[in-house]
């Protein structure tokens, strides 16, 4: 990989990262610190709608992030070709 390729791969990695931070950002402080009052309002299943983002949602919403920071980048490393696979097509 040349030194344009690592550059481009290296902008599309980071790119992703404040993406999914943002969000990351929005569902935790945001939802679950800032605007917890506003969202308390909102009940469902007898719970606030604020507690539930503090308590459960921004944890929940990592944990998808993370699934998805892996999938895009298998996807960005198969597109860059630098994954690690072996003779069958299989990741090691």
């Amino acid at each position: 990989m040349d030194e344009s390729q690592r550059r481009a791969y290296w902008r599309r990695n980071l790119r992703l990262m404040i993406i999914l931070l943002s969000i990351w950002f929005v569902v935790s402080y945001l939802f679950g610190i800032l605007l917890v009052e506003q969202m308390n309002r909102i009940v469902i299943n007898d719970f606030p709608l604020g507690f539930w983002f503090a308590q459960q949602g921004s944890i929940m919403t990592f944990v998808v992030l993370i699934g998805v920071y892996a999938w895009r980048m298998d996807k960005l490393d198969d597109e860059f070709e630098v994954s690690e696979r072996d003779e069958g097509g299989r990741r090691v």
